[in-house]
């Protein structure tokens, strides 16, 4: 089995593995997730017309300052990003963990926006 020169290259493999068989639609649109070093960003998307319904991340003015862990700041913007779902009429997603594990930070965010009334 060959190994990736980077993190990032075989991170970017698993998603693309994924992405085979996950799709948002208009009925359920996907919920990606995208985390760096620092910072933590969610988008509800609708892959057939290609267009970002719903987003948010801990770059927003009203999280970036704030105090607490990163995964504080996760659970911050789960529960921002089912908000804003919501209120675009989306109820139901698929999420799209794009090659992270699921633990720590995505799995923080995931739990925040279940909680807040996301369905998936």
């Amino acid at each position: 089995m060959t190994k990736l020169a980077t993190r990032t290259a075989a991170r970017t493999k698993r998603h693309e593995r994924l992405r085979l068989r996950l799709s948002g639609t208009p009925a359920r649109p996907r919920l990606a997730v995208f985390r760096s070093l620092n910072h933590i960003y969610a988008q509800v998307i609708d892959d057939t017309s290609g267009s970002t319904l719903a987003a948010a991340s801990s770059l927003e003015s009203g999280l970036k300052g704030a105090a607490g862990t990163k995964t504080d700041g996760a659970k911050r913007v789960g529960q921002l990003i089912a908000e804003r779902a919501r209120a675009a009429g989306i109820g139901q997603v698929v999420f799209d963990r794009a090659g992270f594990k699921y633990h720590g930070r995505v799995r923080s965010l995931a739990e925040a926006a279940r909680e807040a009334g996301l369905d998936f």
